[in-house]
Order: structure tokens, then sequence, then C-alpha cells
């Protein structure tokens, strides 16, 4: 629970920053105008780390977001940011995840609900069996 109109306006601030992190071009941006040799930088970043426990992730839009602030915990990854091939790739997976994400979801609760219904169709034969032995 927030205390006061200040605890609110940073939990609001933190909350879009890390939200940013989610845009491949953005952490571009953030390598290109030296943000990630900024010592002060690395450190809110490690700061803000907080954002993956679950009483806070909860308010996230945008999941990629805390896969990204992971990886900004490491200097090789920030390195790569300067790189637009880095970039592109980041881009281009990241298109793919959800282009193929709800096709594979789907296909998962499908299967997920035949299992359930096979085990229901067990249970009733289970129960219909013990019912006739009584």
């Amino acid at each position: 629970k927030m205390e006061n109109e200040e605890e609110k306006t940073r939990f609001i601030l933190e909350l879009e920053f890390i939200q940013c992190l989610a845009n491949p071009e953005y952490l571009h941006y953030l390598a290109h105008s030296g943000y990630y040799r900024d010592k002060a930088f690395i450190n809110y970043l490690e700061y803000l780390q907080y954002w993956m426990k679950p009483e806070y992730a909860q308010f996230i839009t945008y999941p990629h977001c805390l896969y990204f602030l992971s990886s900004l915990q490491k200097e090789e990854f920030r390195d790569s940011l300067n790189n637009p091939n880095t970039i592109k790739l980041l881009i281009e997976q990241q298109n793919l995840h959800w282009e193929h994400y709800k096709n594979n979801r789907l296909r998962q609760t499908q299967k997920e609900n035949e299992s359930d219904n096979i085990n229901q169709q067990e249970n009733e034969s289970e129960n219909n069996s013990n019912n006739n032995n009584q």
C-alpha cells in the first residue's frame, strides 16, 4: 500500500520506465546515448530488479521488460546493444514470440483440455465400475 503521493508517483514512474525496457530500440537508444557507461544508471538498473517479485510484476503489461532488465545486469549484453544487428535480432525474436505465442498457447490449452477430458472419463468409468460392484 502506498503511504503518500510521493511513493505513488515514484511507483508509476518506475513502472513506466521498466516497461520501456521491453522496446529493443529504446535499449539501443540508451546504449548509443552512453547511459550504460554511467555507474549511477547501472546501479539504478540493479535497484529496479525488485520488479521481478510477483507483488510488483503483476502490474507489468509487457513482460519482456523483465527479461531485458535481467539481461541489462550483464555488461556483455549492455555492450551488444550498440550493435544495430543485435537490435534487429531482438526485434525479430520478439516478433516471432508474439506471432507464435498465441498459437502455441492455444495448442497447449487444447492438450490440457484433452488430458482433463480423458482423466474425467477414466474417473467416471472407474466410479461406474465401483457402483456396479456394490
